[in-house]
């Protein structure tokens, strides 16, 4: 009998795997209904759409209603109509592995950058995962050198942190993103580039973060373009990428550009799988996934030297802070930085707004006369934010207040130390030195 069985063995491995299939019912813009299949399917299963003239087309299960499957497309639905077979298809896991640093992926894991296929991974990751258990994720670690200078003295940030960009479009947040790939004290950066302009990407790529920050980054791009599926999935992707690096001890630097567009495609989703707007035509769902995304970076579990240091752009609408998802945000995370239009327009870059920025992380991390230093700077940028219209309406006499004079004195000194050019690198240490020295007397120097 034993003979008989493996002189067949040959035979059967011509055979296809078993494999659930089902058919396309229905489609109405983004959305699929599959029939046959909804007994053996869950929220997020895969399946695979055998589409005419085309490779087959991965989709994701976001709903079901009167047995059958709502499901939205990771492509466009070209090809597929009446009748399309539905496969059931493996769990979305990505293979990461050290090869992947210095490459240009898409959110399923397939290169876009040339430069030919990737070496897989020993253990495929699952795109979501929990983050760490609340009651064994390790501390913050000590603080870490953004190479920014304002953001190093004014929002020192420690290993692990979670922080916040928020800003309208054209005022610099790419360019800081840039400055931050290539010149924080990291081991590995990983940047999710979501729903991100095309033609940007090259230009990002060669001319912001440049060859020695791209040999030690890897980057995940899903273009404007792009499904919504797509566009959420580029940060599904690169939280799954910084956790591979962290979990091997490494020190990772997250930058995801945006948070909004990552917003933005679960409520095409969420609308297109039947969920009702509330928010500014945001779906509950939003807000739900929002903190599943942001609590997987930082300090990994106990015991693991690695950690997730985060930072997230937000697409300020019309400048408008108090919008929803900016809202969510900062009550999430471990800080927020702001950059302002008007500073942009007075020439100094990077335009963060030193007044409403902060790192809630700060007590922590400095010295007590580098936080001296801090409070004084703070201070004298706000009063001379109060008295600036008198100063320029020479409604103010110089003499009349020896704190206002002070202000007026060391204001440009404080402007002219938080410019910085894009190529210029620095520390903590330099910063509040640098900034020691812009405090110093005008008069005595």
């Amino acid at each position: 009998m034993k003979a008989s069985f493996s002189s067949q063995l040959p035979a059967l491995t011509r055979f296809d795997p078993y494999r659930l299939h089902g058919t396309v019912a229905a489609a109405a813009g983004l959305r699929l209904v599959v029939e046959g299949l909804a007994p053996w399917l869950q929220l997020g299963a895969r399946l695979e759409l055998e589409a005419a003239g085309r490779p087959p087309v991965p989709a994701e299960v976001v709903g079901f209603e009167a047995g059958r499957a709502t499901a939205l497309a990771f492509s466009p639905l070209e090809g597929i109509g009446p009748g399309t077979r539905a496969s059931l298809a493996p769990a979305a896991a990505l293979p990461v592995a050290e090869s992947w640093l210095g490459r240009v992926i898409d959110p399923l894991g397939r290169p876009i950058d040339g430069r030919g296929p990737l070496a897989p991974g020993a253990q495929p990751r699952p795109l979501r995962a929990p983050p760490p258990e609340a009651g064994t994720r390790a501390r913050l670690g000590p603080r870490l050198d953004l190479g920014v200078r304002a953001l190093d003295a004014f929002a020192t940030c420690r290993r692990g942190q979670r922080l916040g960009l928020f800003a309208a479009s054209g005022v610099g947040k790419s360019t800081l993103l840039s400055m931050l790939a290539a010149g924080a004290d990291c081991d590995v950066a990983v940047l999710a580039l979501v729903g991100e302009r095309g033609r940007e990407l090259r230009e990002f790529l060669e001319e912001d973060l440049g060859p020695a920050g791209l040999a030690r980054s890897t980057v995940i791009c899903a273009t404007s373009d792009s499904p919504p599926l797509m566009r959420r999935e580029a940060a599904y992707a690169a939280l799954a990428v910084a956790e591979h690096f962290a979990e091997s001890g490494r020190q990772v630097l997250l930058l995801m550009d945006s948070v909004t567009r990552f917003a933005l495609a679960l409520r095409e989703i969420g609308l297109a799988a039947g969920e009702p707007p509330v928010t500014r035509g945001y779906t509950p769902g939003v807000f739900a996934e929002l903190p599943r995304l942001l609590e997987r970076a930082g300090p990994r579990a106990e015991g693991c030297p690695g950690a997730i240091t985060g930072l997230f752009t937000v697409l300020v609408e019309g400048d408008d802070h108090d919008e929803p998802v900016a809202d969510a945000v900062r009550g999430i995370l471990d800080g927020h930085v702001v950059l302002d239009r008007a500073i942009g327009e007075r020439g100094r870059y990077p335009a963060i707004d030193i007044l409403r920025s902060l790192s809630r992380t700060v007590p922590g991390c400095l010295a007590p006369e580098e936080a001296a230093l801090m409070r004084r700077a703070r201070a004298i940028l706000a009063l001379h934010a109060e008295m600036a219209d008198l100063v320029r309406l020479g409604a103010y006499r110089p003499g009349s207040d020896p704190a206002v004079d002070e202000a007026i004195r060391l204001v440009p000194r404080i402007e002219a130390m938080l410019a910085q050019g894009k190529g210029e690198r620095g520390t903590v240490a330099s910063a509040f030195a640098a900034l020691a020295v812009a405090l110093e007397d005008a008069d005595a120097a």
